[in-house]
């Protein structure tokens, strides 16, 4: 590690543009998706928590999945704003090490989770007499520790082997936060072997999660196509749809971006693929999860009447008072 810290002891990370029109465009909308992200993401923790008809297995594993999103969407952006705005696009060794074991162990612990909600989902709707027995709260929450355990592990063993390599190529990660295949380019060792041990092992674990939610959801429509109620049908539908429309976006655009070639030349489409799969999903899974839910609506609508009937009634109060 000596040897490492003498050769870099800080990276340069690639910002969108170098116009500074440009830089403060990207920094605005940034926080605008930021911001979005958080509100959104904590408004399903506080409904989930305060609202007793929302104390489900499902909205369990759900509030969960916002805590995740806040902390995985915080790991990236606040820095690539502040990058934006200040035209400082240094970051520290152990602050690109720091960000490196988040990133890592926020998704896998993610795809870990979403793996969780579609078993969730197939004991709702293939064995809804035994949903309250499968899904008790023990077993929901040693399901949740098995899933930051594998996180945690994931990111442990993929900084621990990225930042034992030497660096010293260059300190200019083309990425706007820090990527481990861009970290790789920098490296000037030509053993990769721990490594590439690191990315099979999480490859590995994507391609296990990937199964399991296959076979959980060929299971599911199998079931839901031999319901005899349309409505029936469509009630599963809505709350199976959005879960995979969250898991296809995010193992999709993670595999490209870890998985593809490593290319010489930064390029954008490179930069948009990191979007996708640390901006995206948790901005878009509040919208899809709470549109979709009719019992989130209802409890959204419910928290806004007791606002407002509190709110009158410390207006009349204080009327009654002057």
């Amino acid at each position: 590690m000596a040897n490492i810290t003498l050769s870099v002891n800080k990276f340069i990370l690639m910002g969108f543009s170098d116009i500074q029109e440009q830089q403060v465009l990207h920094a605005v909308l940034f926080l605008l998706i930021y911001l979005t992200a958080v509100v959104g993401n904590l408004l399903i923790v506080l409904l989930t928590t305060l609202d007793q008809h929302l104390h489900s297995a499902m909205h369990f594993f759900l509030r969960t999945l916002s805590v995740l999103d806040v902390c995985f969407i915080s790991v990236t952006v606040p820095k690539a704003i502040v990058q934006s705005l200040t035209q400082d696009c240094s970051i520290s060794f152990i602050g690109c090490m720091a960000q490196v074991f988040l990133v890592v162990s926020f998704a896998c612990a993610e795809l870990a989770l979403l793996t969780v909600m579609s078993y969730d989902r197939y004991v709702a709707i293939c064995s809804p007499l035994q949903y309250q027995v499968i899904m008790k709260k023990a077993a929901c929450e040693q399901m949740l520790a098995a899933s930051w355990l594998s996180g945690i592990a994931s990111g442990f063993l993929n900084t621990s082997v990225t930042f034992s390599l030497p660096f010293c190529r260059s300190n200019f990660v083309h990425q706007f936060f820090c990527e481990i295949p861009s970290l790789l380019k920098l490296s000037c060792s030509e053993k990769y072997l721990a490594e590439i041990v690191a990315i099979i092992v999480t490859t590995s674990l994507g391609i296990m999660c990937f199964i399991l939610i296959l076979i959980s959801y060929i299971y599911i429509f199998s079931t839901v196509m031999n319901m005899p109620s349309v409505n029936g049908r469509s009630k599963a539908f809505s709350t199976c749809v959005p879960h995979l429309v969250v898991v296809t976006v995010f193992l999709s655009t993670g595999s490209v971006a870890y998985l593809k070639p490593m290319s010489e030349y930064p390029s954008v489409w490179n930069l948009m693929v990191s979007v996708f799969y640390t901006v995206v999903p948790p901005t878009l899974n509040p919208l899809i999860y709470s549109l979709k839910n009719k019992d989130m609506k209802a409890a959204f609508w419910n928290m806004l009447k007791k606002i407002v009937f509190i709110y009158k009634g410390k207006r009349l109060k204080h009327r009654c008072f002057t």
